[in-house]
Formats: structure tokens, sequence, C-alpha cells
């Protein structure tokens, strides 16, 4: 890749030589012309999409709460206890005692408030939470969610939730028809938690930034490592692992890492994968890598069908007959079809993904027996990839 960059910024001084008299003046406009060059055939992705920066992190939150204000659609307060006694305590903590007395509302529901925090949210700034029905309630719709404390894994509170659900589904019903559209049971409240707390963490003081691949590989992680010192002109990052890359804060970035993360994050490199495919036998699903391989093979497919058909018959008595009785005569009709005009097909040594996939096609099978087939040939040694089954 670094000869092929040379050989672009040599050709374009070449040119522009002749056109221009003075060298720097040569340099200059090369350097200008090949950074607006595009190099997608050289590197296809950047950093950024890639690999992420390790502390640089979402957290994930959760809250119990109550949903008021639905049309008769909410918990039966009388069967779902968890609703009742959140009702009272929360009646109690407004001063009002209902603890003697029956309390039987279908307008409220209890409510599992779910939400993430992205990294370096700071207070006060807004996040969307996800609001779930808990007991029986049949929908959410025109509820609006009360005061609820937003804990993270450690037991602190980092946001509260209050607001307006919207649903993305509806329900309806009558005495002899219901109709259900989407999930009712769910909605989302949009800028609906209030960030109260931080989450510490002071990037600038780092001293050393982790890029974890998003999909470990030896050589894409090496590849990450060459261009960043490439662009750095030092050798600052290294790979410690399939997934890590490390990178020292070079001087002229000390305390400002946004710099050399944004910088380093907009670089491209060429991902390399796993020659893989991935099947998932539920739906048929069938996915191949580009970098699947077979070897020869000579492959056969066909199926054994057996059609039992009943086909019962009624026997009567000869007219004005005075014996015999009406009865059932069975009658069965077997048919086996044991495609024998399907052949040997041979797949040839090395093929490409796309001719692989025209061979398996020529044989006329369809996804089910197409699984079949290409665990028999990695059973057989033929291919050389790694078979996921989802």
């Amino acid at each position: 890749m670094m000869g092929l960059a040379m050989g672009v910024w040599t050709h374009c001084k070449n040119t522009l030589r002749a056109f221009l008299p003075r060298p720097t003046h040569v340099a200059a406009l090369a350097m200008v012309i090949c950074a607006a060059t595009p190099m997608d055939g050289f590197a296809s992705s950047r950093i950024k999409d890639i690999a992420s920066v390790e502390g640089v992190r979402e957290n994930v939150l959760i809250g119990y709460g109550l949903a008021v204000g639905l049309n008769g659609t909410g918990d039966s307060v009388d069967d779902m206890t968890f609703t009742k006694e959140s009702l009272i305590a929360m009646l109690e903590r407004l001063g009002i005692n209902t603890r003697d007395g029956k309390v039987d509302a279908d307008n409220i529901a209890a409510v599992m408030v779910t939400a993430t925090l992205p990294p370096f949210a700071r207070q006060g700034s807004r996040i969307d939470v996800t609001v779930s029905a808990m007991g029986d309630a049949k929908s959410l719709q025109g509820g609006t969610l009360l005061v609820t404390p937003l804990i993270g894994a450690d037991g602190e509170v980092y946001a509260v939730a209050q607001g307006q659900v919207a649903i993305g589904g509806f329900s309806a019903s009558g005495q002899g028809q219901s109709v259900v559209k989407g999930v009712p049971t769910a909605g989302r409240i949009a800028n609906g938690g209030i960030v109260e707390r931080e989450i510490p963490f002071s990037l600038n003081a780092m001293k050393d930034v982790k890029l974890a691949l998003r999909n470990p590989d030896f050589t894409t992680a090496r590849r990450v490592a060459q261009a960043i010192n490439a662009f750095m002109g030092t050798r600052a990052a290294r790979a410690t692992d399939p997934t890590t890359v490390q990178l020292t804060i070079p001087a002229d970035y000390s305390g400002n890492v946004v710099d050399i993360i944004t910088d380093v994050e907009q670089l491209r490199v060429e991902p390399d994968q796993l020659a893989r495919v991935v099947i998932d036998e539920k739906s048929g699903i069938i996915v191949i890598g580009a970098n699947v391989r077979i070897s020869e093979v000579a492959i056969a497919q066909g199926n054994l069908t057996i059609r039992v058909t009943e086909t019962p018959q009624v026997s009567q008595p000869a007219p004005f007959s005075t014996t015999g009785t009406t009865t059932t005569v069975p009658r069965t009709d077997i048919q086996v079809n044991e495609d024998k005009d399907k052949r040997l097909a041979i797949v040839n040594d090395g093929v490409s993904l796309q001719e692989l996939v025209d061979g398996l096609n020529a044989l006329g099978v369809g996804p089910r027996d197409m699984i079949s087939i290409l665990q028999a040939i990695k059973a057989a040694g033929a291919l050389h990839a790694e078979i996921e089954v989802m």
C-alpha cells in the first residue's frame, strides 16, 4: 500500500514538473492534487468504522415506575400485586393514605424503563427512554410516565425519566373481533430522561489510547497500526492482540487526545476477513464470505419422495336387493419418486464465490438442501472456510 501511494506521489510530481518551473511549486501542487485523489481502491474503511476507543462507551440504565392516564387499558390491580403496592406507596409519599380502603384502578400500569447513557453525558443533558409494560396492561397509549429514577450497574442513580409515552402500535376490540397492530405495550419518550450524574473519565490525561477492533483479526490489527505509524511518522502504534491496537500519545498531542483520535479515526485501511459460511437453519439464510474456496468435488443431490393418497369408495348392494349392506372400501395409492434424473455435478478446484453459487444453483436445490450440501462439503474436507451455524 505504501509503495502504491509513493508511486501515485511520484507520478503527480513528474506530471506537474513539465508545467511548473519551480520545484517547490511542483511539490506543493502535487500534494494538493494527491490529497484530493480518492484512495478508496487502496483502503476501503475508516478506522472509525471498524474500531472503537477503549473507555469511550455507553452505559445501560434501568428503572421501575408507573404509567398513568391509560384509557382503561392498564393493569388489573387486584391481580397484579406489584402494581397495587407501587400505587399505594406512591400515594403515601404524596400524603394520601389508602391502606384502609380498596384500590381498584385500571388506568395505571407498572412499567420497566430502560435507557442508554451516552459517553461523556453531562448533567442536565437529555436522553431517550423506553417504557415497557410488566403486568397485564393491554396498551400504554395515552399514558404518562411518572418520575422514575434510572440506575446503573453500580446501583447509583444516573438519570430521572418522566413524560408522555408514544407507542408505535394500537389495539381495538369488540365482542366478536379484535385487532392489534405493532406492540402497544411498549413505547418511547423522546428526551424523556434527564442526566443527573456524570461518569468521571479524563480523556486528555491519557498517555496511551487503545483501539478495539469490532471484528478481531490479526491482519486487520497490524494494518491499522501500520496506517497510524505511517501517518504519525513514528512507531507510535502497535497491535498487542487481534482486537487491540495500542497508541502512545506523541509529545505533539500531549494534553489534547481529542485531536489525535480525530486524525487517526479518519485514516483508511482495508480490513481482512476470515473465510466463513454463516448458516441460519431456522430461516434457511446462507451468507458466504468472499474468501471462501473449495477443492474439486463431485456433488449429487436427490430426494426420495413417497406420496400416500387415500381415496375411500362406497360399496352398495344391488338395487332392490334384500341382502348386503353399504360399506366403505379403502383405496390406497402409493407413489415413489427417487429423482432418477439427478446426476453428479463437478465443482472445480479453487472456484470463486460467484462460481460456487452458480454451481450450487445449477443443481436446482433450495436453501434447505444447500445447507446440507455445504455441511457435507465441509465434512469431506473440501470447503476451506469456517461454518458458523446460528
